[in-house]
């Protein structure tokens, strides 16, 4: 049975493993029974499952699971916060020990993991194929309730451990315990989806290595194969994840949203240069929101203004702890319903120097390409699409006693677009 990242799970007591659906989702119970092996709980944090004998009479455990509980970080029971970047293929699991004065590797899930270090850096391949896959999960609060709903996160590997001292702040105490950091690898060749079925026939006794690997996912195969080495490239990276669909990024019909982007765009038709002016004062009202401290610079001429409309700086920290950014800006009037153009995006990237942020204003949208690119490349470029740009005119004239319409706004930023034409070099920002 194959299920996905990210899909929540049932986890109900009494247990009851005959029911595919449970509360309209998929049954945990269903999914792992066995009728010829032990249960495979989810009770604790590390749950290790029996090491067993393969067909060869080697000691395997078949796998270890990871439960993390977000609502129980800084608690008597869970005196720590795990940290899960799945979609950056990584996460950062603090170990069981919760005892002043007992040895971390005692514990019984860091004593398993510490094994499962072991085999998973083993330099023999023979040695590493005995690592137990690593199953991770995320409690889910649903409808108020934060018990029973596992979320599936992803397999991994061990990839270091670190020592480390926590404070206890229940017990106004200090203890060691082990911090785990894993990579998660990527599911591409399955189209995101895990067959537990391997997991189950690893769980049956004189079960054989060999054949049950066939069922794992390529990257682990990958893995058994080449080592830790290639660890880089089978972790799991997931940009769509972070993709906003075109339908998402543009207001919905005949909403206010919608009725004033479209304002937007006819009333600049004829003279989209103006555009500039709209465009740097909503930079700054997202820049101020979700990044620092933004200064307005200038509008650049329309006929010399080498992929940047607008110049500004974002002032990080304060007084003699502070560092200016420059920010180049770029502006789109263009079609509502067309994609705004990789290669515009492409211009104003190449503008940017070390140390630059760029800024990129449509009344359009951003095809997943192109965001793609920006996500994965690392450019870092703000990207503003129309819904935004509408919805940050509307908060304008609403927080605003000076404008009565979108129309007396845009009117306003006209009157003063002469004044704030500039020809001069992005650095004179700084000074």
């Amino acid at each position: 049975m194959e299920i996905s990242i990210g899909q929540v799970l049932r986890y109900k007591k009494p247990i009851n493993h005959e029911n595919l659906i449970e509360d309209g989702y998929t049954n945990f119970h269903y999914l792992v029974h066995k009728a010829s092996v032990k249960k495979l709980l989810l009770e604790k944090g590390i749950n290790q499952s029996a090491s067993i004998k393969t067909s060869n009479k080697q000691d395997v455990r078949p796998a270890i699971l990871i439960s993390s509980s977000p609502n129980k970080k800084g608690s008597a029971e869970t005196p720590w916060e795990d940290y899960y970047d799945v979609d950056n293929g990584h996460i950062r699991y603090y170990g069981d020990n919760k005892l002043t004065g007992k040895s971390p590797e005692s514990a019984p899930g860091n004593k398993a993991l510490l094994e499962a270090f072991q085999l998973a850096h083993s330099h023999d391949p023979l040695e590493r194929q005995k690592t137990p896959p690593i199953l991770f999960f995320k409690r889910e609060t649903i409808n108020g309730v934060a018990k029973g709903y596992p979320k599936f996160m992803g397999v991994g590997v061990i990839d270091s451990i670190e020592l480390v001292t926590q404070w206890d702040n229940s017990k106004q105490t200090t203890f060691t315990n082990y911090a785990f950091d894993f990579t998660v690898l990527n599911l591409q060749k399955e189209n995101e989806l895990f067959e537990w079925e391997w997991i189950n026939q690893r769980r049956e006794v004189g079960f054989s290595l060999k054949e049950t690997n066939l069922l794992a996912p390529v990257s682990w195969q990958i893995w058994l194969k080449k080592g830790n080495d290639a660890l880089a490239n089978l972790r799991r990276r997931v940009s769509t994840l972070r993709l906003v669909k075109a339908v998402d990024q543009k207001p919905k019909y005949n909403t206010e949203q919608d009725i004033t982007l479209k304002f937007i765009y006819k009333y600049y038709d004829g003279k989209k240069h103006k555009f500039e002016a709209l465009a740097e004062e909503i930079a700054a009202k997202v820049l101020d929101e979700e990044y620092g401290i933004y200064t307005r610079g200038w509008v650049t001429r329309g006929s010399s203004d080498g992929g940047a409309d607008f110049v500004g700086k974002v002032t990080l920290g304060s007084g003699f702890s502070s560092c200016d950014l420059i920010v180049i800006g770029q502006a789109k009037c263009e079609g509502l319903n067309t994609p705004t153009g990789g290669n515009h995006i492409a211009r104003t990237v190449a503008r940017l120097k070390r140390g630059w942020l760029g800024v990129y204003v449509t009344t359009s949208y951003f095809s997943e390409s192109v965001q793609r690119e920006v996500i994965e490349d690392k450019y870092p470029i703000v990207l503003i699409h129309g819904k935004r740009l509408a919805e940050e005119v509307n908060k304008i004239i609403y927080e605003s006693n000076q404008f009565s319409s979108v129309s007396e706004y845009l009117s306003s930023l006209e009157l003063n677009y002469p004044n704030r034409i500039k020809q001069r070099n992005p650095e004179e920002i700084l000074y």
